[in-house]
């Protein structure tokens, strides 16, 4: 079995292959290649053939490629997506202009509503028709009037808008009128891209549904063309291997599927990273831990405790402040990387970020024709990249380039030296990933003191301990390799779906009936899951299903999961879900009401198939300080105090089990560089993992 992991970032795309033998035993390599943004299908097939190269392997030898894609992500950022037509219950048209009322900034008196200055439909393309369907048995009130269907189908023709969305009111009761529209648009425009929203998301609260839909519409041609365009250039490059899409739950997913319903790929580049950050901290013997993948153009931040991902609440399942109920990684990213640049603002203040140089013209010292100072120019003044091992010295950078980017547009407008400059530039970098990491852990009851802080992706660990030493987390882990880990995650996933369907059930309350309901309908989810493992190939032995039930208090806006019994639900066991609910309350909020009554509004059927995980050897024993075996070189590097030191290089490739490399040194390898301060020991791990620890 050979598999390949393909990530694509803003700067550089990345690659791992896993090759096993017929014995068990594994084989793995890494690589990079530059992303195209143009079209990311390109990066990732020349990185596909290259890896094969690497490995000794024909492409047609791959037997599977995942994937994880920003494609959607960026689509939404920079508003690239189609133009969307909706036809909605009348009375309904403005649903996704007023939203719920909330203002983005509550005390700000010039702020930007993005769903009313940004909408994914525009209101002239929002058509509403006579239907109705009520609550709470979701009997036909009023039928579907199929001729206001059809003209506004016509309507949708003539303005050339290809991607439609329907959405009716209560259609997670009844959605006959939902797929009966469908039917009708479809004849019409038999070439556009349809969804209904009970088909994306089939839960309560029409405007987060219709959100949703308008979303999966928004990005759906574009991606889907994507997917199928990356699909057919691995054939024709001899790549015959089944494809897999990495999803924002940390599942993976079929191309088919993924066109469908691509509102599932919306964190689907980050996710890989968290779950190969779980991975590393299991290897690491480490269940807390604090994942920052910094790339080229973000930083992701996830909080692993106790060996579990944290899936977001719905009320907070966002992405450019539109709401989108699909299941998500917590992730918070900002924009903050190698490729970010530093700048004055018309204010005078000393900025770094968002704004990257991304990968072409990338940083100044790429000598691609980039003149502005980015974060990874600011690591080369400072002498912690070394040209000649930068990329394994794949990419020839001019540290000349980078000093005068710092000198010009930094240091001489400020009044400060060269290397002051830098080290500024990487102090308020710095400070922004910190701030966005306490956001996600002190601000959500984490105490980062007793979690480990992972820092991978290219730049991940340079900057691990000083943002270790912000946060006060206990350690650092460089992993094996930093810049492949979101990679190395999508080997990891397993292959996922999971279908949803509101109940609306007083669980303190529940009778026998409601009982037989809700297991009634949790095995029609089941039922779903099963037929689409089927369709996938994978064996009713190797199909694993978990329900959860989101809940409330009765009257309560927002839900939390709860986990549900893995047998039938009855009044014996009811009990499990409450206390599961008040367990997720004093969580989030500091607090539980026990004596309140609790309400599940949706339930979740997950159906999953596990993955063989990655196997890494054993390294040698070696127990050795500072080994003179893996040392390169001395070269002047300064560090955060502004002193020069003269500071050796080790080659990573070299380091054994055991070994221990204490401060100040840097440990070079071809996908990333681990900065050692002084006053920090650094000590090789079973699997090659690097843990960093500050010496008293």
């Amino acid at each position: 079995m050979i598999r390949v992991g393909v990530d694509v970032g803003g700067t550089f795309t990345d690659i791992v292959l896993e090759k096993t033998d017929d014995g068990g035993g594994q084989s793995i390599y890494v690589h990079k290649v530059s992303s195209t943004p143009e079209d990311q299908s390109i990066g990732v097939v020349k990185g596909v053939l290259e890896i094969c190269d690497v490995a000794g392997i024909a492409p047609g030898d791959v037997d599977m490629v995942f994937h994880g894609t920003t494609v959607a992500t960026n689509m939404v950022i920079e508003r690239k997506g189609a133009e969307v037509g909706m036809i909605t219950t009348r009375g309904f048209r403005d649903i996704l202009h007023m939203a719920r009322h909330k203002r983005p900034h509550n005390f700000s008196l010039q702020y930007d509503v993005p769903w009313q200055s940004k909408p994914l439909v525009r209101r002239r393309n929002r058509i509403v028709v006579d239907e109705r369907i009520m609550p709470p048995t979701g009997e036909v009130a009023v039928p579907l009037d199929e001729a206001q269907v059809r003209a506004a189908a016509e309507l949708f023709r003539k303005r050339g808008i290809r991607s439609v969305i329907v959405c009716f009111l209560f259609s997670f009761l009844n959605d006959s009128h939902e797929k009966r529209a469908k039917q009708i648009v479809e004849e019409v425009l038999s070439d556009a891209y349809i969804c209904c929203s009970s088909e994306v998301v089939n839960v309560i609260r029409e405007y987060e549904r219709f959100s949703t839909a308008g979303m999966n519409a928004y990005i759906g041609p574009k991606t889907a063309l994507y997917l199928r365009r990356l699909e057919d250039r691995l054939r024709e490059n001899g790549v015959d291997a089944l494809v897999r899409i990495m999803q924002s739950n940390g599942g993976i997913s079929t191309v088919e599927n993924s066109s469908a319903r691509p509102v599932g790929l919306l964190l689907s580049g980050p996710a890989g990273g968290v779950i190969g950050g779980r991975w590393t901290g299991q290897a690491c013997e480490t269940g807390n831990v604090i994942t920052i993948d910094i790339g080229g153009t973000s930083a992701d931040i996830s909080v692993i405790q106790n060996g579990e991902l944290r899936i977001k609440n719905p009320r907070d399942t966002e992405v450019a402040s539109l709401p989108v109920l699909v299941p998500m990684i917590d992730i918070d990213a900002i924009g903050a990387g190698g490729g970010s640049i530093a700048h004055i603002d018309p204010g005078g203040a000393f900025r770094v970020g968002p704004r990257s140089a991304g990968a072409d013209p990338g940083p100044a010292c790429y000598g691609k024709g980039g003149v502005e100072p980015t974060v990874t120019d600011a690591q080369v003044v400072l002498g912690r990249l070394d040209p000649e091992h930068f990329l394994g010295g794949d990419l020839k950078i001019e540290p000349a380039l980078a000093h005068k980017a710092v000198e010009e547009h930094i240091a001489r407008p400020l009044g400060l030296g060269v290397k002051e400059a830098a080290l500024g530039i990487l102090r308020v970098i710095n400070n922004n990933m910190a701030l966005a990491i306490n956001a996600n852990s002190v601000a959500k009851g984490i105490d980062p003191r007793n979690f480990t802080l992972m820092g991978f992706g290219g730049a991940g660990p340079l900057h691990a301990t000083a943002l270790a030493e912000i946060i006060s987390a206990r350690d650092v882990i460089a992993p094996l390799h930093p810049g492949i880990t979101a990679a190395m995650g999508l080997l990891l996933t397993e292959l996922q779906y999971e279908f949803t369907r509101s109940v609306l059930v007083v669980a303190d309350t529940a009778g026998e009936a409601d009982f037989a309901d809700l297991n009634r309908q949790i095995a029609e989810l089941k039922a779903l899951a099963s037929a689409q493992l089927e369709a996938d190939g994978i064996p009713a032995e190797r199909r694993r299903y978990t329900a959860v039930a989101e809940c409330r208090y009765v009257g309560q806006g927002f839900e939390l999961r709860a986990a549900m019994p893995q047998e039938q639900v009855s009044a014996d066991n009811i009990g499990q879900v409450i206390r599961s609910f008040y367990d997720a309350h004093r969580q989030v909020y500091g607090h539980a009401f026990d004596d309140q009554h609790v309400e599940i509004i949706t339930i979740r059927v997950i159906g999953s198939a596990e993955v063989e995980t990655l196997k890494l050897p054993d390294l040698a024993k070696g127990g050795r300080e500072n080994p003179a075996e893996a040392r390169l070189y001395v070269r002047d590097t300064v560090f955060d105090d502004g002193q020069a030191v003269a500071t050796p290089r080790f080659d990573r490739g070299r380091l054994l089990a055991d070994d221990s490399v204490t401060g100040p040194a840097l440990i070079v390898q071809h996908n990333s560089t681990t900065l050692v301060p002084p006053k920090y020991r650094a000590t090789v791990l079973g699997h090659g993992d690097i843990r960093l620890v500050r010496q008293s």
